[in-house]
């Protein structure tokens, strides 16, 4: 496939193997929280931003806590986890955490899909909520919830979230990635990495110094972006950044390359936190880009 900015050679295994020609997606998320504008949007001009989100969001932008679920010929993968269910009360209000549709957990029961059926896990970053679903309270321990499941994250970001700075302190809890290398179900993995015949992971540096997207094959590419572009207009624009990327300028470069990419192969993209446009595809009108969106083909 032709590309301005991005070439996916072949990869190398993540160190198992698992089957997946046709892909089957479904899109699930752990609920929405509520941020202050100046964490999505950052240096943005309050100005630009507010054009962007329906007025009663002006105050609070609701992000949703994306999930993706990926399925085929009897292997189950899963990305994200959400910020699960280990959470007090305090913390509850702090995120402004909604769940109308319930946990990430009672999503899955409603696809027929347990813990136990999940082979899969794979976190863009260990940011608390991209992976606070990777654990869950048992009996007063703190244990995987999907107790037969490789968890996939890139090791940079392991070494990032083991040695934690000011900034990420509040962000990497060890309790949603220790008791998983503690069980040696945790793949630490370097680089872009074929996870099956159809999935596969690429860095995509600047939220995180190990930060991953997910891309999906198949007849039309599907791009997770995680948090290269937590948002739609986070992929329009390459200028719009948030406050929250220990890396900006790595982040602008991710968008640049992906978004070309992107155009180039007719990809449908999938934002980590859009609450309004989470799936879409970009189309161009002189030389602004827009994501319109759309459902995804492959749902059920």
């Amino acid at each position: 496939m032709p590309s301005r900015g991005v070439t996916i050679p072949a990869l190398s295994s993540a160190g198992f193997s698992l089957r997946m020609p046709v892909p089957e997606i479904l899109l699930l998320n752990d609920g929405t929280v509520w941020q202050d504008p100046g964490g999505p949007f950052g240096l943005v001009p309050r100005t630009l931003w507010e054009g962007e989100l329906p007025p009663e969001a002006h105050g609070a932008t609701p992000m949703t806590l994306h999930a993706l679920l990926v399925r085929s010929q009897g292997t189950t993968v899963l990305v994200e986890t959400g910020l699960g269910t280990k959470l007090d009360q305090a913390a509850l209000a702090a995120w402004g955490l909604e769940r109308p549709e319930g946990t990430l957990l009672d999503q899955l029961a409603r696809q027929g899909v347990s813990p136990e059926d999940i082979d899969v896990v794979i976190n863009t970053h260990l940011h608390a909520d991209h992976c606070g679903g990777n654990t869950r309270i048992e009996n007063g321990q703190v244990v995987p919830t999907f107790a037969r499941a490789k968890y996939l994250v890139q090791r940079l970001e392991w070494a990032s979230a083991a040695q934690p700075d000011e900034r990420t302190r509040n962000t990497y809890l060890p309790a949603n990635f220790q008791p998983l290398i503690q069980s040696g179900q945790m793949r630490l993995v370097h680089g872009d990495t074929q996870v099956t015949t159809g999935l596969r992971t690429v860095v995509t540096r600047g939220h995180t110094r190990g930060h991953q997207s997910v891309l999906v094959e198949g007849p039309r590419p599907i791009l997770f972006t995680g948090d290269m572009a937590s948002l739609a207009v986070h992929f329009e624009r390459l200028n719009w950044l948030t406050a929250f990327d220990a890396e900006p300028l790595e982040t602008l470069a991710s968008k640049q390359r992906w978004q070309a990419w992107v155009e180039d192969n007719q990809a449908i993209i999938i934002c980590a936190h859009d609450h309004y446009r989470p799936v879409g595809s970009l189309t161009r009108s002189g030389k602004r880009l827009e994501l319109v969106p759309i459902p995804l083909p492959q749902s059920p």
